[in-house]
């Protein structure tokens, strides 16, 4: 028999294990940074810089004394993290190095196929060889430094060499030495990763049990489809064949939806007890980073948070619905809306352009304060002066729920 977790409960549990119910557990130094990053599974990277950087907002909402330094020192000397990819390029805990070993495997033959346009006349082999052999020679790179052999005219317009550092990068052969403003830095994998993290050998079936065990943990409760897309390491049968293995050892659940409507999953033993004494978050608001790990899948956040949340920076503006790129916010366990707010540099301001409530929500005074408060805190995380509210920036209740999504509820104040 399944066990039934209440809406409430979800998200309650959720935002306890994305560290987001607002309790401090000390000061965010880099022992606790790098445990944190290690309890999230990592931290997307994302090179827009509205506010400021995917990464560091993720890691600053979870603790207001994040320092930047930190993250650097952890990536660049301490090597206790690396760059690589999940579902998109991602800071991950060293440790779990040997088992992104599978992922490389499976991307060599995939990325040769996918890429094979971005490489030039010389061949794909003479291409990897010749980038490679240069690394190896001379030391670190990056991609300007070799630009000569074609340039680049846009987005995803590669030149060979690019590619080659790519595909070097994403299949193990190379790694993130660093990052010159936000550019990568390659360098030999043997160069920048522990050789701690890379002597460890992991077979298959201990890659897929961990993956699957180390995503259901963070997870809570999950979906098959959930569980495989959580690391983007695994395919749907793998993880089939694990639950399969597996099921005297998981927990049936049926998690409430925001519209009361339940979904079956799977949790690991002592999940749901946990869920059921998840605390309640403080009521303060958060502005979060569209990559926040808590909102990663779409639609998960829409059947627990009743959050329909889209980033439109690939929208042609007269098609953007709010703009260019707007941040969720949540106050307690709510999902009440989205803001469009950017560090303006030449003014030395917090812009705020506009804010827009989810149907339910009020636009009284005391959630005008709380955001007012996280502005501020935001404020200074940006390094600028001061916070602009630009005229009309409070826009009227969110009527997107009219096209049949349900509602939210609304916070009490």
């Amino acid at each position: 028999m399944s066990i039934l977790v209440s809406n409430r409960q979800a998200r309650r549990h959720l935002l306890h294990l994305a560290g987001l119910e607002g309790r401090s557990a000390g000061p965010l130094r880099k022992d606790t940074l790098s445990q944190l990053i290690r309890d999230l599974g990592f931290v997307q990277v994302d090179s827009v810089n509205v506010l400021e950087r995917a990464h560091h907002h993720i890691l600053f909402s979870r603790g207001q004394t994040y320092r930047r330094r930190d993250l650097q020192s952890l990536l660049e000397k301490d090597g206790d993290l690396f760059e690589n990819w999940t579902h998109d390029a991602s800071i991950i805990p060293g440790a779990f190095f040997p088992y992104w070993r599978h992922r490389f495997a499976r991307q060599k033959e995939r990325l040769r196929e996918r890429w094979k346009d971005h490489f030039g006349t010389e061949g794909f082999d003479d291409d990897i060889a010749r980038v490679h052999d240069l690394i190896t020679r001379d030391g670190a790179k990056m991609a300007r430094d070799f630009e000569g052999d074609r340039p680049s005219t846009g987005w995803w317009d590669w030149h060979p060499s690019k590619a080659a550092l790519e595909y070097l990068w994403r299949t193990g052969e190379l790694a993130i030495a660093r990052r010159d403003g936000f550019q990568k830095v390659y360098d030999l994998t043997e160069r920048v990763i522990p050789a701690a993290h890379r002597a460890q050998e992991v077979d298959h079936d201990a890659f897929v049990d961990w993956a699957c065990r180390e995503a259901l943990h963070r997870l809570g409760f999950a979906t098959r489809g959930e569980i495989a897309s959580f690391w983007a390491l695994l395919s749907p049968s793998e993880v089939d064949e694990w639950i399969a293995r597996n099921r005297h050892d998981l927990v049936p659940v049926r998690v409430e939806g925001i519209d009361g409507k339940p979904r079956a999953g799977f949790s690991l033993p002592g999940a749901v007890d946990v869920a059921l004494e998840a605390p309640t978050p403080l009521d303060r608001v958060r502005i979060l980073s569209p990559f926040d790990p808590l909102l990663r899948d779409r639609s998960r956040t829409e059947r627990i948070f009743g959050f329909h949340y889209r980033i439109e920076i690939f929208v042609p503006e007269a098609k953007r619905r709010y703009g260019y790129y707007v941040y969720p916010v949540l106050r307690g366990d709510n999902a009440i809306g989205r803001i469009d707010v950017k560090a303006d540099r030449e003014r030395d301001a917090l812009v705020v352009r506009a804010f827009w409530p989810e149907r339910g929500v009020r636009a009284s005074k005391i959630l005008t304060t709380k955001l007012e408060t996280e502005l501020e805190r935001l404020r200074r995380f940006a390094g600028v002066s001061s916070v602009v509210f630009e005229d009309g920036w409070m826009k009227s209740g969110d009527a997107s729920r009219a096209d049949g999504l349900s509602g939210i509820q609304a916070p009490s104040p």
